[in-house]
């Protein structure tokens, strides 16, 4: 008997992306935050939709792309543990409906923080050079590569 294994084919880290209501509670949780950046009153509308754009994307980029492993022991026998969390889902299986999914949200906020800010430049310049740096992470030619040795152990 093995205790403390995973009894079954999937990832425990990443599976739950595909239960039900995850994409729906996903949307909420981000309009969410960025209705609670609109309730400042120190903020502009355009700045509160570049800070819910760029706050996305950051904690995308980092929980997606940065950290490493499992927090459960898998059934693959460590080899996640050298897989960041975007390279888990799906069994590293590309352009599955989960990953469109993740992969449509930043470039829907993307186009609706530039909308409300009428395009300015500045603004227009942060939203697409955040978006730019989480869409390159998600190519899948770049699944598996570190690049500059970045996040390499």
């Amino acid at each position: 008997m093995n205790v403390g294994v995973a009894h079954s084919e999937q990832n425990p880290n990443v599976s739950w992306l595909n239960s039900k209501g995850i994409w729906f509670t996903y949307v909420i949780f981000v309009f969410t935050m960025h209705l609670i950046l609109l309730s400042l009153p120190f903020l502009s509308t355009a700045v509160a939709w570049t800070l819910t754009n760029v706050l996305h994307n950051v904690a995308a980029f980092y929980l997606l792309h940065i950290v490493k492993g499992a927090p459960w022991e898998t059934s693959d026998q460590g080899k996640a543990r050298s897989y960041t969390y975007w390279e888990q889902i799906d069994d590293g299986v590309q352009f599955t409906a989960t990953r469109k999914f993740l992969t449509t949200v930043p470039i829907v906020l993307f186009l609706m923080a530039s909308f409300y800010t009428k395009y300015d430049p500045t603004h227009f310049f942060i939203n697409v050079s955040t978006l730019i740096v989480v869409l390159i992470a998600k190519l899948p030619q770049l699944h598996g590569v570190r690049i500059f040795g970045i996040n390499k152990y």
